[in-house]
């Protein structure tokens, strides 16, 4: 009987010796797991997600917290005259009537300044800003720039409010996920997300002047303009401006002016009252053209520079023509609007490195840049530029500007570059802050009078209505 006991044991000893050896030398070793006091949850060791939140996904909350009450509704009430009848639109008559526009705003400051599109408070005649709590403010316009459709508002508290911080716009990646905060069609306070679809989009070939916008599958509609566009940080990356649509309606694509690019215009409207614009001082040499097919350069990755404009950076600096500019400031040009947008986030006299290739060979060359000495008049979609005074004396003229270039294909067709501008509305005009003071002070709608002399040498007068 005491054999069988001692048998019995044994067995039992040597299976649980059997056991445990399979389960340390062979079974394989489990995850690790972290518990919290409310679940257990399963991580695995071997990866983690660079944005990982708790939970292994993508959490908005933050984001939208941090910035839902510091995108504002704005309302942009603008007083117009029209026909109400028949007999009216026959004989020219009308009534005043009062129409009201939407869009969003960002406040940037607690001390209540506000960044929104130029588009959205354009010609008006009252800007109303409501807050998220439905509070409501009669803004101050500070100062607009419609080249790169941005404004500057200004409200009035006795408290802080919240505001959202800019992010570095450059540092942002395609792929990496984005938060679009605005008013779409008067639903205050919406958030949408999507990801960075591409950089530095141009959706203005023709008028040679590209912007540079983030383009993002992030839901953007009609009211969603000027709103802000933000990090998983909620940190501000850009302003929600523009979609593209077939419809009217968001399809997929939207478009934010870069908040590099935004804080720079903010900057120059608070300390000049206007956009210091800095250049390089180079043509390039549009890809499509026939011209750089025959040079063999249609596809190169970079820009090429067709030519160098005399006194400039690009020129004291050697840049010559014929060099293809790869990097500026270890920023990657692959396109023009790459070089444009940074140099939009730039001011006159600031210094840049711009890597260029020449001959196969690569070199990096310091530029100071230029003061951009043109003024878009974009109620006449022409740009004009400052004379020098041998131009001046060439011409037998004391004063005017010169016509560079249409900004329309309206006006490309009247075919006015190269005609010099003496007088506008009867105004002597003798450089572009004559024309820019002309222009800003000129009432809505009202016909604009033009005296200039022709490539021809003779004086002409327009009226543009």
């Amino acid at each position: 009987m005491k054999r069988h006991a001692s048998l019995f044991l044994i067995a039992i000893f040597s299976g649980v010796l059997t056991l445990s050896g399979y389960k340390f030398f062979l079974e394989e070793t489990p995850e690790s797991s972290i518990t919290t006091k409310d679940e257990a949850k399963l991580i695995p060791t071997n990866y983690m997600a660079p944005n990982f939140v708790e939970g292994s996904e993508i959490d908005f909350t933050f984001a939208a917290e941090k910035t839902i009450n510091a995108v504002v509704h704005i309302k942009n009430r603008t007083v117009t005259t029209g026909p109400t009848n028949i007999y009216e639109f026959l004989y020219g008559r009308g009534q005043q009537r009062e129409i009201v526009g939407s869009g969003s705003g960002v406040i940037i400051t607690p001390d209540g300044y506000i960044v929104t599109n130029n588009h959205v408070i354009d010609n008006a005649s009252q800007i109303e800003v409501v807050l998220n709590d439905n509070k409501s403010y009669d803004a101050e316009l500070v100062g607009t720039d419609p080249k790169t459709d941005i404004a500057l508002l200004k409200i009035n508290t006795e408290t802080e409010l919240p505001y959202v911080p800019f992010a570095d716009s450059n540092a942002i990646k395609v792929g990496e996920w984005v938060l679009a905060v605005g008013n779409p069609f008067n639903l205050t306070s919406t958030v949408t997300a999507g990801i960075v679809s591409a950089k530095a989009r141009n959706l203005n070939e023709f008028d040679g002047n590209p912007q540079s916008f983030i383009q993002t599958d992030a839901a953007v509609n009609r009211g969603n303009s000027g709103g802000a566009l933000v990090n998983i940080n909620g940190e501000l990356v850009g302003i929600n401006t523009a979609i593209t649509s077939q419809t009217g309606a968001f399809i997929g694509y939207s478009f934010a002016v870069p908040s590099n690019i935004t804080k720079k215009v903010v900057e120059d409207i608070l300390e000049y009252g206007n956009v210091q614009r800095a250049i390089l001082g180079i043509q390039i040499l549009n890809s499509n053209s026939n011209e750089a097919q025959e040079l063999g350069v249609n596809n190169i990755q970079g820009v090429y520079v067709a030519d160098i404009e005399k006194g400039s950076g690009a020129d004291k600096s050697g840049i010559k023509k014929g060099d293809i500019i790869k990097h500026i400031d270890q920023i990657q040009i692959n396109k023009f609007s790459d070089l444009s947008g940074y140099l939009s986030s730039k001011r006159p006299n600031d210094k840049v490195n711009v890597l260029v290739e020449r001959n196969g060979n690569e070199k990096i060359i310091p530029v100071t840049l230029a003061k951009l000495e043109t003024y878009e008049m974009q109620n006449l979609g022409l740009e004009v530029k400052n004379l020098n005074e041998s131009e001046l004396k060439a011409l037998g003229i004391k004063s005017g500007v010169i016509v560079t270039r249409p900004l329309t294909r309206e006006m490309a067709q009247y075919n006015l570059s190269g005609i010099v501008i003496t007088k506008i509305n009867d105004q002597v005009v003798k450089s572009i802050d004559d024309v820019r003071n002309i222009m800003e002070n000129q009432t809505p709608n009202t016909p604009i009078k033009i005296s200039f002399i022709d490539q021809q040498g003779e004086t002409n007068t327009f009226i543009f209505r």
